[in-house]
């Protein structure tokens, strides 16, 4: 086997324990032969698709599966080939703070063969908690095989799924408390809200498939998951219906909280309109009387130049003093 131009992780793991890790690519082939009880992990970070051929001549990787894995923003899917699975899937990290982008992922493609768990990841990530949950499960490695690894690859992607859901619930309480406050939440907030919905957005395109995809693994005829390991998988598929149900019901919620600050806006609107349409009939009256009766009487300070400057300082104390009210009351 050549050895890959990228960067490339390896362990070998027999008997519940890893016996070997981080020797060259180019070691595979003699590392597998020379433990026939051994499955490996191999991981390959933003491989060239001269990279992926070497490792698809290695093990009988079909083409349109490594296709697949050359191609950025694939959907969350397992397909089934002749020699091998392969499957793609999302890990994902969330901020709610204003100043961090709101939401990150990579991307993990992924063949399984009989007794290798190959990993593409097209951005970068920390393998070391894949490696830390494989070594805290060694008992379900010395029985489960490749599908050890498949687990706890699963495992982890979901438990950040379910993390990051947890997370974007807690930001929403803060913002429902500002979109519920009596006329209408501060533009920020709202602006904030409208992230949360995007973000939302984003992680049930990572989340929605992921129940699916795990029950696909888990089928008899794919003789990947034994009875040993199939309560650990079920437990994976349940923690990714809880992440799925839990980003439904933060889709809902944000809609509803982001259409009750509308309606309240529109409350607030009228509530003016029909303050300031009550004030320009009380202003009319006296108005349409003066005018009838042509009224131009002299005022103190009449044809007098003190009498000018008064008039437009009251004229501007006048203007000044409703322009200061009505931006006080947000209406400016």
């Amino acid at each position: 086997m050549t050895a890959p131009s990228c960067p490339v992780e390896t362990r070998l793991y027999e008997n519940g324990r890893a016996i070997a890790e981080d020797f060259p690519a180019e070691q595979v082939p003699d590392m597998l032969a020379r433990h026939p009880e051994a499955v490996l992990w191999l991981d390959l970070y933003r491989p060239s698709p001269a990279d992926l051929t070497v490792v698809a001549e290695e093990f009988h990787l079909h083409p349109l599966a490594v296709e697949d894995a050359t191609q950025d923003h694939e959907r969350p899917k397992l397909d089934r080939y002749p020699d091998h699975l392969f499957l793609n899937v999302y890990a994902v990290d969330v901020s709610t703070k204003p100043e961090e982008p709101p939401f990150g992922k990579t991307e993990i493609s992924a063949f399984v063969t009989g007794r290798a768990l190959i990993t593409v990841r097209k951005a970068p990530s920390d393998t070391a908690k894949f490696i830390e949950r494989w070594d805290a499960d060694a008992k379900l490695n010395a029985a489960g095989g490749v599908g050890f690894l498949l687990h706890g690859l699963l495992d982890e992607v979901v438990d950040g799924h379910v993390a990051a859901a947890e997370e974007l619930d807690v930001a929403m309480d803060g913002v429902e408390d500002a979109l519920l406050e009596e006329g209408g939440a501060p533009r920020e907030v709202r602006m904030h809200g409208l992230r949360l919905r995007k973000t939302v957005a984003a992680l049930r395109r990572a989340v929605e498939p992921m129940p699916e995809l795990v029950a696909q693994a888990m089928r008899p005829e794919l003789a990947l998951v034994d009875e040993h390991l199939a309560p650990y998988f079920r437990d994976v598929e349940d923690h990714s219906r809880h992440a799925n149900d839990q980003v439904e019901h933060l889709r809902e919620r944000i809609e509803s909280l982001l259409q009750a600050d509308l309606a309240e806006q529109g409350n607030v609107l009228n509530d003016i309109t029909r303050k300031l349409a009550a004030w320009a009939a009380v202003i009319a009256v006296p108005t349409a009387l003066t005018g009838y009766f042509g009224q131009n009487l002299p005022y103190p300070g009449f044809a007098k130049t003190w009498g000018y400057v008064q008039s437009l300082v009251l004229i501007a104390v006048s203007a000044g003093g409703l322009y200061w009210y009505l931006r006080r009351r947000h209406w400016l």
